[in-house]
């Protein structure tokens, strides 16, 4: 196919990583055929007024993945024993980030385990390293959250097994007693779980678009909450985001109440400008928990959390090495690279760039429905219209592979029913299946209203 030409927008990253992404795409979609011809490189780059190089680089990429095969002298083929069309998860229950089509993360993981091989050895890496995290992983997360906005030193820094094992640390040894935790009315199901597991009492706090609200926190604390949960960007499940205003108001009120802070910045470096941390308002009464799976992928266990004193970074270091023993080394070892290389931004870049795609290939069915999705996000909260329950659309689009959960789930108060779901465009779902997706979503709705209109 002479005449295929990728359609790239400013938005959309470095070019070489976006012309990949398209190239990709296009492969998967079944746009480009296997054993069907690409464009020749020279030709491709003056049709997109770019540099060989980038054509070459981006060309690699996708073979590297592979998906293409060819040489210089003969040109590049889609692969003849691709298997079409790609496998695409059947787990319609996590929140997971969009997978770019390019192999930028393939490049940088199978580039940067090399880098480390060669650096070191095996050996040390592959051998159990200390609770806490290796030092100079420790050092290296401490160093990114000070650029950030957020000092830290490497003696309050705890490197954990993911979000959930930080969680799970905290709330079973990192605090003084038991607590009795402030959160919204709709919550992450895995800080729920641990509730449970624990014992906790909660009690839920209300919120508007900016998340909670201080002075609903006030009178949380004058009921006997001890610390508050929260996560200030991009809310799991309801998309607030807290203004740098609202997250100094947050940290007054646990000042002037004595509250614990749990901080998990889960989404916290996907937005293209992140906002400070509320541990920066607070740094001697937060657990900032920094974690990768929700900015590049769950395969990523790990999680950089900052205690708020080195006492409790000990205290805490103590529970990883009872239930986790340690992060996986490896993967520490790998973010520690692409942060002191300046890798993880464009990791997270393209993250943000296919969340901002998937969202335009959306943008029409979600028109006129109440719902709230953050610009950089890749989940939206969507209101229910009357006429149809959550549990029938669910069971409607479970067979499209899109991610949508009730609301119940949600719901700390689970004597009362939510009107609420959560749709999920992240995953490995391609542009033409969430489309479709959508499609069924939007008729689904519609039907809803059609009985609504004739009872």
């Amino acid at each position: 196919m002479q005449s295929w030409v990728p359609e790239i927008g400013p938005e959309d990253g470095p070019k070489y990583a976006a012309i990949a992404a398209a190239l990709t795409r296009a492969i998967r979609d079944g746009r480009l055929r296997p054993g069907e011809r690409l464009p020749a490189q020279r030709d491709l780059a003056r049709r997109l007024g770019v540099d060989l190089t980038t054509i070459t680089r981006a060309y690699g990429m996708v073979r590297d993945g592979g998906l293409i095969e060819g040489s210089a002298r003969l040109g590049s083929f889609v692969r003849n024993d691709l298997p079409m069309p790609a496998m695409e998860t059947d787990d319609v229950g996590m929140n997971m980030p969009p997978q770019p089509a390019s192999a930028l993360l393939d490049e940088a993981l199978r580039h940067g385990t090399a880098a480390l091989l060669r650096a070191g050895g095996a050996t040390p890496l592959l051998q159990y390293q200390p609770s806490s995290g290796a030092r100079h992983d420790r050092a290296a997360a401490a160093a990114a959250m000070t650029a950030h906005g957020l000092a830290a030193a490497e003696e309050e820094i705890v490197i954990t097994a993911g979000g959930q094992n930080a969680l799970h640390a905290i709330l079973g040894a990192g605090l003084e007693s038991p607590p009795v935790l402030a959160v919204g009315q709709h919550v992450y199901p895995g800080l729920l779980a641990l509730a449970a597991r624990f014992g906790l009492r909660l009690i839920p706090v209300a919120g508007d678009e900016e998340g909670l609200d201080p002075d609903s926190l006030a009178v949380a604390a004058r009921d006997g909450a001890t610390a508050v949960y929260a996560v200030p960007s991009n809310d799991n499940p309801t998309t607030a985001t807290m203004g740098p205003d609202r997250r100094r108001a947050i940290a007054e009120v646990a000042r002037r109440h004595g509250l614990v802070i749990v901080e998990d910045d889960a989404y916290g470096r996907l937005p293209e400008t992140p906002l400070p941390p509320i541990a920066a308002f607070a740094p001697e009464r937060t657990w900032h928990i920094a974690s990768l799976s929700k900015i590049i992928s769950p395969a990523l266990r790990v999680a950089h959390v900052r205690a708020p004193s080195t006492r409790d970074a000990w205290r805490l270091a103590a529970d990883v090495h009872e239930t986790a023993v340690m992060a996986p080394p490896l993967n520490a070892a790998l973010v520690s690279l692409w942060l002191r290389e300046g890798q993880l931004d464009g990791l997270v870049a393209a993250v943000r760039a296919e969340a901002r795609v998937r969202q335009r290939v959306i943008a029409r069915h979600l028109a006129g429905l109440d719902h709230a999705i953050h610009p950089d996000g890749y989940h939206a909260w969507l209101r229910m219209p009357p006429g149809i329950g959550a549990a029938e659309l669910v069971a409607a689009l479970r067979p499209t592979g899109l991610s949508v959960v009730p609301g119940e789930v949600f719901r700390v108060d689970r004597s009362r029913t939510s009107p609420f779901v959560r749709l999920s465009i992240g995953g490995a779902i391609g542009h033409e299946r969430l489309r479709r997706a959508f499609d069924t979503l939007e008729a689904v709705l519609q039907r809803g209203a059609s009985r609504l209109a004739v009872r």
